[in-house]
């Protein structure tokens, strides 16, 4: 399979290009790549800088991109962090029949709630203090073309509201304002939570849940798509080779080995800082397994951290400290039955049950247990990685 120029717009090869992956077959056919053609100057959005499409799962997503691309319709594209979302939207982008034209790509968690309807919709002159002109939203910005929303699992139940109408009635009203827009817009979201749960825990609108997954686009995490590994891997060799000034570098056996038997929870963007920082310390042009550092997550097993502290009062206290670590390996009805168990030994302790408190247990416990790694303790709690930041921020985890 391969993705030839043509089939992209100028305003998408200016901010990306297609690369052949080294290794084609015998019948000519090789892995397609679509990347940034200049990373460090694109937005802090963007967790992963190239997508390839040589694994058969991967080939499979990208027929699906092309047959719904031409439509108008929503698209809803789910998948880890790192995994490429934002190039997946572009690439829906550059296939469309609004290639031509704007692409704007908003991050949903970047924004403080009262903020966030300003910047979507725009406001008015005198609409609030300091607003001493008015300005349009990137809803009227990205008219006539595309409107990538990330991380839309981070948006305010109000917001979703106002949101569900926008795209219902193809018009924005401008804070401030009593006129409504107008707008023609292509909207793609993207989420790394599960929204379906989200739905269910009351914390996403149902009705825009199904608005937005008119066309569903979900990305496989890394480990699950092992023949993109190593064309990932030539391309951000030969990158940061050429940056580097290094010349031709190569990988020796057991680096590819330890590469395709590592289960990267960083997906691409932690396989690109791998190659980066391998390159810098590799010797006479050779990557070795020593050096992509990766064998620590073979040999160090996660240490057990503390437990939890509960009031001796709680009968079942020890389940309780037990459920907050979660039970990793364990069947999921039976984890949900010492939930049950733990939270009813607790509320029939008499014991006053301060709410707030109990989440940032919760929170600090989970982060405990996956290392203090954000990214993995966000999916561990199928919360967003800013949601997570606001609960550690809270317990007093974090800065």
């Amino acid at each position: 399979m391969e993705l030839l120029a043509h089939n992209f717009s100028s305003d998408f090869a200016r901010s990306a290009h297609l690369a052949r992956g080294a290794g084609a077959g015998a019948d000519g056919d090789s892995e397609a790549l679509v990347a940034f053609r200049d990373p460090q100057q694109m937005s802090l959005l963007v967790r992963a800088t190239a997508f390839v499409f040589a694994d058969p799962r991967s080939r499979q997503l990208h027929e699906l991109i092309e047959r719904i691309a031409p439509s108008e319709a929503t698209v809803l594209i789910t998948g880890e962090t790192g995994t490429g979302k934002e190039l997946i939207a572009r690439h829906v982008h550059g296939l469309s029949g609004r290639a031509e034209q704007t692409f704007v790509a908003i991050n949903c968690g970047a924004f403080s709630e009262t903020l966030v309807e300003s910047e979507l919709f725009g406001y008015e002159k005198g609409a609030f203090t300091g607003a001493q002109q008015g300005k349009p939203g990137w809803f009227e910005t990205a008219s006539g073309g595309t409107l990538f929303l990330d991380e839309i699992g981070d948006l305010p139940l109000a917001m979703q509201v106002k949101l569900l109408r926008v795209l219902q009635e193809r018009e924005v009203v401008r804070l401030g304002a009593r006129r409504a827009i107008p707008i023609d817009v292509r909207l793609i979201a993207a989420t790394n939570v599960d929204l379906a749960e989200a739905v269910r825990a009351g914390r996403f609108r149902e009705d825009l849940y199904y608005r937005l997954q008119v066309i569903g686009l979900p990305l496989r995490p890394l480990r699950e798509r092992p023949g993109d590994i190593m064309p990932l891997t030539r391309h951000f060799m030969a990158i940061y080779a050429q940056r580097l000034h290094l010349g031709e570098v190569e990988l020796d056996l057991d680096a590819q080995e330890a590469l395709l038997g590592y289960p990267w929870p960083g997906n691409i963007r932690e396989l690109e800082n791998v190659i980066h920082r391998a390159l810098l310390v590799c010797r006479s042009g050779v990557v070795r397994a020593e050096d992509l550092s990766l064998s620590g997550w073979h040999r160090a097993p996660a240490p057990a951290s503390a437990p939890v502290p509960v009031p001796d009062a709680w009968a079942g206290g020890a389940d309780i400290a037990y459920a907050a670590h979660g039970a990793a390996g364990q069947d999921d009805l039976l984890a949900a039955e010492r939930f049950a168990r733990a939270w009813q030994a607790l509320l029939d302790s008499g014991e006053a049950v301060e709410f707030e408190a109990m989440q940032q247990e919760l929170v600090r416990a989970a982060w405990e247990r996956n290392e203090r790694n954000q990214v993995r303790t966000a999916k561990h709690l199928n919360l967003s990685r800013n949601i997570l930041r606001t609960f550690l921020k809270k317990a007093g985890a974090i800065d």
